[in-house]
């Protein structure tokens, strides 16, 4: 760990108030396999920062038998556990998936609702952890039931008074909350943007105009991925375009969450914004081509990133 003062500026504190356990019964010619990972949006994005070689401080409430199971997964991901007890048990999933198709439900379990004293526990586990990092990542809970969001304008709020960088992939309530407190980089898909802005899904000056909103209402800088369209980005001032490679899409889930952590990777080591966005946008293409989410090669994404566009965003009418 860092000393008390000193950032590591490799290491990044992320916010996971949901993480599961996943079971992945794989069928082949060669006959079934069995996965057992982690899960869930932040461990997700917790492996990709491994993979570009960031130290992750993992804020996350363990519980019951499933917790349990859930921890020594965890930190052999290489993930340092900065964890809450809880005293429910933590999600969990068990999926079958047949030569290569969509993956079919066998079982799931909901992610538990925090108590006013596990909430508190998490909060200062995540605060304290942060001020000891480059960087934090706020990632949400799987149903907006499991932790109060006024948690994330609280949070987001208090790190950047005391001038911490905080980046966030957030959507409804807690991305409502996060926004009064304030956000250093925001990223969200176009449909969470709408749905965010109270409106139908529309054109492209429609998103921009919503996108715009989104800075007033207190985030920096502001990511907008549209699938295999290109990432619309509100830099400072600047309204860009952001794209690279498309392909063959085998994993339609995890894109945004390597993004994210790609940029918040780059940033923790001082990469210039631009030089972060390619990276995020590398991440995000080759995430779709794997199976696992948010897994990848540190050395193949710094090489398709030299392939990436970020340029002006063409005129539009008003």
């Amino acid at each position: 760990m860092a000393q008390a003062g000193a950032p590591d500026a490799t290491r990044v504190a992320l916010l996971a108030p949901s993480p599961i356990l996943t079971v992945t019964v794989e069928h082949d010619a060669t006959g079934p396999e069995i996965h057992i990972h982690g899960g869930g949006q932040g461990f997700w994005v917790a492996r990709m920062l491994r993979s570009l070689g960031a130290a992750v401080s993992f804020c996350a409430p363990l519980g019951g038998e499933v917790g349990t199971l859930l921890r020594p997964v965890l930190e052999a991901a290489g993930l340092e556990l900065c964890a809450v007890e809880s005293g429910a048990s933590n999600g969990a999933y068990v999926h079958e998936r047949h030569s290569g198709g969509e993956p079919v439900t066998i079982a799931e379990t909901a992610s538990p609702v925090l108590t006013r004293h596990e909430t508190d526990a998490l909060y200062a586990a995540t605060l304290s952890s942060a001020l000891d990092a480059s960087l934090t990542v706020l990632t949400g809970p799987r149903s907006e039931e499991v932790i109060e969001p006024d948690f994330y304008r609280r949070l987001a709020g208090d790190l950047r008074r005391n001038g911490h960088t905080v980046v966030a992939d957030l959507s409804g309530l807690p991305l409502t909350a996060a926004l009064a407190g304030g956000l250093d980089i925001l990223h969200l898909s176009a449909r969470e943007l709408f749905e965010h802005a109270g409106e139908p899904p529309g054109d492209l000056s429609a998103l921009i105009g919503a996108l715009r909103r989104l800075r007033e209402q207190g985030a920096r800088t502001v990511l907008v991925s549209r699938g295999p369209e290109p990432t619309i980005v509100l830099l400072e001032d600047r309204l860009l375009e952001l794209s690279g490679p498309v392909f063959e899409t085998r994993e339609e889930r995890g894109a945004g969450d390597s993004m994210v952590a790609a940029i918040a990777a780059s940033v923790a080591r001082g990469r210039p914004l631009d030089e972060a966005l390619r990276m995020g946008a590398a991440a995000g293409a080759l995430n779709v081509v794997r199976r696992g989410l948010g897994s990848g090669s540190r050395a193949d994404i710094e090489h398709l990133a030299a392939d990436v566009t970020l340029r002006p965003v063409a005129r539009i009418s008003s």
